[in-house]
């Protein structure tokens, strides 16, 4: 005979006494046995009792049935399976009921010792299963956490050493204290510029994914300006043209949105052809009630056709002629996963590239909830 904390833990409920004292007489030695001879009794015993395992209930009752009773439990106690009994014909109400997750399997009445017994075995397979499966989740939930947290603060720890070697780097060219006939000290520059951006992206992903979502007006002109200002530093030689057409208010997250925008610009002038005599980036917006679609062209290297697929995973390079790190595209697909956008990509080799991506406004549902208060 099995300790009570080692059974399953059974509530059975039915509006028929001769019912209950036959289901208890028939397995009170193998299961932790709650009985209810209504709804309402029933969902004191769960409010009572956190831990039941399995529900068993009588399809017809005077007050509800076993299927609307189950509606209400799975909402306020999803944990236990559910089985139902029923001597009816119920047909539709039974397929209904196991088509929206109601409940775990079904057993006519008069009931079979045998097949209810291996129905609840079932059944707390199933509960045993989940509750792993959710202690899992957790656990993974947890250990993703402390892994970008220790990423995140071992980035900002390695940001500091690495300025201290560029101080280095820059005291002794000021100085010329250092003979450097092979330009040791450009190569360890670029590496060192190659770590701190690489290091700067992955404070860039961690952010993306760990900060709060904060909505608000965006102005993209104003937006996209300040990012063409930034770029146009770096490759002054790239002509910028920017349109934009925003004749409504336009309501999204304007951190991860400029973290977007900010990726693909750089990308179109980082991948400009390096004896181009006219590099351009075309930089469009069109906004309405519903979206905002915005595209980024360059007329740069371009992306051979069987890497398109590609170029969204973390850390896949499409070229090895320009020192990308295989990030930035991923952490743009990741922040407009988060406000809900959409990006797809056209491209011809050795032509150009052009980026499309699609926003949701989300000025129409905060308007479309202040009127519903």
């Amino acid at each position: 005979m099995l300790s009570e904390d080692k059974k399953i833990r059974v509530l059975y409920i039915d509006d028929e006494i001769n019912n209950l004292l036959s289901f208890q007489a028939a397995f009170r030695r193998k299961y932790k046995i709650f009985i209810a001879s209504s709804g309402a009794e029933g969902m004191n015993i769960l409010n009572d009792e956190k831990d039941i395992q399995v529900i068993i209930c009588d399809q017809r009752m005077p007050h509800s049935t076993g299927v609307e009773f189950f509606q209400v439990v799975r909402k306020a106690f999803p944990q236990p399976v559910r089985i139902l009994l029923t001597g009816y014909t119920d047909a539709e109400a039974i397929i209904d009921a196991i088509n929206k997750g109601e409940i775990f399997r079904y057993i006519k009445k008069p009931w079979d010792e045998f097949e209810l017994q291996n129905a609840v075995q079932n059944a707390y397979e199933l509960y045993a299963t989940r509750l792993q499966l959710k202690r899992k989740v957790s656990e993974l939930e947890r250990t993703n956490d402390e892994l970008n947290r220790f990423v995140y603060s071992t980035s900002h720890d390695l940001r500091s050493p690495l300025a201290s070697v560029m101080g280095i780097l820059n005291l002794a060219r000021m100085e010329n204290s250092v003979e450097d006939p092979n330009n040791y000290l450009g190569m360890i520059e670029t590496c060192m510029n190659k770590m701190d951006i690489f290091i700067q992206k992955i404070i860039e992903y961690y952010k993306s994914i760990r900060v709060d979502e904060e909505i608000t007006a965006i102005d993209f002109k104003d937006m996209l300006k300040e990012s063409i200002d930034i770029c146009r530093m770096q490759k002054p030689s790239v002509e910028f043209n920017l349109e934009v057409d925003q004749p409504v208010t336009f309501i999204n997250d304007p951190f991860r949105l400029s973290i977007i925008v900010d990726n693909l610009i750089s990308n179109a002038v980082k991948y400009q052809k390096p004896t181009s005599e006219n590099p351009k980036v075309n930089v469009s917006v069109e906004v309405n009630e519903d979206k905002a679609q915005i595209e980024i062209e360059d007329n740069g290297i371009g992306i051979v056709e069987e890497h398109l697929n590609n170029i969204f995973k973390m850390f896949f390079r499409s070229t090895t002629h320009v020192n990308g790190l295989g990030i930035g595209l991923y952490i743009v697909k990741e922040a407009l996963s988060r406000i809900g956008g959409d990006i797809s990509v056209s491209s011809t080799y050795g032509l150009g590239t052009r980026f499309r991506i699609v926003i949701p406004n989300q000025a129409k549902q905060e308007e479309n909830a202040v009127q519903l208060n």
